[in-house]
């Protein structure tokens, strides 16, 4: 790999709302000079007037910082960098990663209890904060590959990683050349310009299309682990779950199964440049999902509905003040994940062109099954050893 011996990183600040495609796509551009002549085709060839972006990142020439990278240095095509790696699927990836043979980095925001299980799995760990770009650099050298698992925390504004960081992250790699990105998006993000992370996640997708850089853009549906939280652990404790009254259906994958396909599709070159979508075998309701848990537990459940109608008007109440402005961008996106839509695709062609057979994917059914087995045995477990420590008078 020869990295660049310059580069400008920019200094991202808050950008203002943009309704028009083109001007969009200018307010997104990382570039503090006029967009460049790609990004215009591209506003030309798509539907004016569709998009709706609310963020906006705007270089600021005078803030601009020059990094000395230093002279080209070979790297080993097993070292990858994995963002966001202590997340739900960026664990797996790791995981996966480390069994393969690659030799893996995390990037790790700094925080107060350490990643040590990353280190213990035999990981380097490496600190660094997508939205301070300075600290970008250092981390990528020696990378051959860079896997992009990352996603903002909750009480961050949206665009903050998932937009401002992400532009400095590509804009990183690019300058030093390396060798593959991996991008994780949303499956449908194409269709919703209303629900800001959605739409931030196609641009990313055009933007990293854009700069260049080989590439494998992966969208997902949803994963079975974010099932254990929400449904499984509040009906074996008694609590109640959250549902609402809209047939929306997804398709969830087991992130074991998502590190897999990943590390398939990383090593074809068939694959460089190319949209893959991954879902599980069938798409689910989220009653349907209940009912599951219900069945596995042994036990019903205590559903609370929150009608779709509800999530929409507190989204339009939201919108009245500012600083509720990042609340109301999360529940646009609960709106669509509760609306009449189906987050699946056919996986036959996406199979075939991996190898793989649909026989090794996990089911919601095994997955479910796995974990109330284990978890009811170490109860059953725990409940007599509990018996046998009683002591009567």
């Amino acid at each position: 790999m020869k990295m660049a011996t310059l580069m400008r990183l920019p200094t991202a600040t808050p950008g203002r709302v943009v309704t028009r495609t083109r001007e969009a796509f200018h307010a997104l551009s990382p570039s503090p000079s006029p967009s460049p002549p790609h990004f215009v085709e591209f506003c030309k060839g798509g539907r004016r007037g569709r998009r709706i972006i609310r963020v906006g990142v705007k270089c600021n020439s005078n803030s601009e910082r020059a990094v000395n990278l230093g002279p080209g240095t070979p790297v080993r095509p097993t070292s990858i960098l994995v963002v966001g790696a202590t997340g739900t699927l960026g664990r797996q990836i790791v995981r996966r990663a480390l069994d393969e043979g690659y030799d893996v980095r995390c990037l790790v925001r700094p925080r107060p209890a350490p990643a040590d299980f990353l280190r213990d799995w035999g990981a380097t760990v490496v600190n660094a904060d997508l939205s301070k770009p300075e600290t970008i650099p250092a981390t990528l050298v020696g990378v051959h590959t860079v896997i992009d698992c990352a996603t903002g925390r909750p009480e961050e504004p949206i665009k903050t990683v998932d937009w401002e960081g992400k532009v400095a992250l590509i804009q990183c790699a690019k300058a030093m050349g390396i060798q593959k990105y991996v991008f994780y998006s949303i499956h449908n993000c194409d269709k919703h310009p209303e629900v800001p992370l959605m739409e931030i996640k196609y641009c990313t997708e055009n933007f990293l299309r854009d700069s260049g850089l080989n590439h494998i853009v992966i969208r997902l549906c949803g994963f079975m682990q974010g099932l254990i939280g929400q449904y499984a652990v509040p009906i074996l404790e008694e609590k109640s779950v959250w549902g609402t009254d809209a047939p929306t259906r997804i398709a969830y994958m087991d992130t074991q199964d998502i590190a897999r396909l990943t590390f398939i599709a990383l090593r074809n070159e068939k694959i460089n440049g190319k949209l893959l979508t991954f879902a599980g075998p069938r798409a689910w309701t989220t009653q349907e999902v209940i009912t599951l848990c219900e069945r596995l537990a042994g036990q019903d459940a205590n559903v609370t509905t929150v009608p779709v109608s509800v999530l929409r008007l507190t989204r339009q109440l939201t919108r009245f003040f500012e600083w509720t402005n990042d609340v109301a961008d999360r529940l646009a996106f609960s709106e669509v994940l509760t609306s009449d839509t189906v987050f699946s695709v056919p996986m036959a062609e996406t199979y075939n062109l991996l190898g793989v057979d649909t026989k090794d994917i996990i089911t919601l059914e095994k997955y479910l099954q796995d974990y109330f087995t284990n978890i009811l045995k170490k109860l059953k477990d725990l409940k007599a050893q509990s018996k046998q420590s009683d002591i009567f008078f």
